[in-house]
């Protein structure tokens, strides 16, 4: 089979037109069609359905893309098993949960980076959900995630343990339930962050449906519309130590079965694993858990 002819598929499949194909690789239009033609006559099979728009994936379309990427992925491997001296080097690309990269990651960070300059570490930030599909689509090399995580194609390594913390303004000094400030905004990342599925899933067990929810792409955007009175969010204890000891936040604790959360590093199980990210998991250990003390009352649980 023509891995050319692959490459061309591959192309035609993201962009959803061959012209479109074509100008992004830099070849001509007829080039990229004699080649899809082959393929299928090869196949014997019709790949694309052709229309106004552009083109689409056949249901058998769909089941050759998945091994095309598995092909040129194993391909990826060899390039860099083959290449890879055991010096920690080149791109490494680590996906992380806002909260994680804020007050978790910098100090290993700092040392990984001192320690190995030849790697270009990039960082990317996004919820749970995301970082996850990130990883099995070969996107990432590994993530900061919140478990659990089950997966089959997936392993991890437990980095810590969160405690999450309901945080208000400075109004509420202390609550007894979570009733009592059922009518404000709740303020959260986008779906697909677990630390958000969490806070509906007790918001769920108390029987409160929050009138209005607020999404947010940022940590501090959401600390700073706390401190300044818009809502109500979840966040880790670590996370609003700080602001809480500055009298910025009040942070209340919540019932367990809803407030502990570990933090996991994945990484693909059929994915060779570069001297550059077995160094990294190897830092792990300067990830240090704080213990922040308990600053504002306890909520029952009842």
């Amino acid at each position: 089979m023509d891995l050319q002819a692959l490459k061309f598929f591959r192309a035609v499949a993201e962009w959803g037109s061959i012209s479109k194909a074509a100008r992004e690789l830099n070849y001509a239009q007829s080039n990229l069609t004699a080649k899809i033609q082959q393929l299928e006559t090869e196949l014997q099979t019709t790949l694309f359905y052709r229309h106004n728009r552009g083109t689409s994936l056949t249901d058998k379309g769909t089941v050759l893309l998945s091994y095309t990427n598995e092909i040129f992925q194993l391909f990826d491997d060899v390039r860099k098993v083959m290449s890879d001296d055991q010096t920690p080097k080149g791109p490494l690309s680590i996906g992380s949960m806002e909260t994680t990269a804020a007050i978790r990651l910098p100090i290993l960070l700092s040392k990984f980076h001192r320690e190995y300059p030849a790697v270009d570490l990039t960082i990317k930030t996004g919820p749970t959900e995301q970082n996850v599909q990130a990883v099995l689509q070969y996107e990432l090399d590994g993530a900061f995630v919140a478990g659990p995580i089950e997966h089959p194609d997936l392993n991890y390594k437990t980095v810590i343990e969160e405690e999450l913390v309901l945080v208000t303004d400075s109004f509420y000094q202390s609550l007894s339930s979570i009733k009592e400030i059922q009518n404000r905004t709740i303020l959260v990342f986008r779906n697909g962050c677990s630390y958000r599925a969490r806070f509906e899933e007790w918001l769920h067990h108390e029987g409160v449906i929050p009138q209005k929810i607020m999404e947010f792409g940022t940590l501090d955007g959401i600390i700073g519309c706390v401190s300044a009175g818009l809502g109500i969010s979840i966040l880790p204890r670590s996370v609003v130590d700080s602001y809480v000891k500055n009298n910025f936040l009040i942070q209340h604790s919540i019932p367990n079965r809803f407030a502990k959360v570990k933090t996991l590093f994945i990484y693909r199980k059929d994915k060779y694993m570069s001297t550059s990210l077995r160094e990294f998991i190897e830092m792990f250990n300067f990830i240090q858990q704080k213990s922040p003390p308990s600053i504002s009352g306890e909520m029952n649980e009842n």
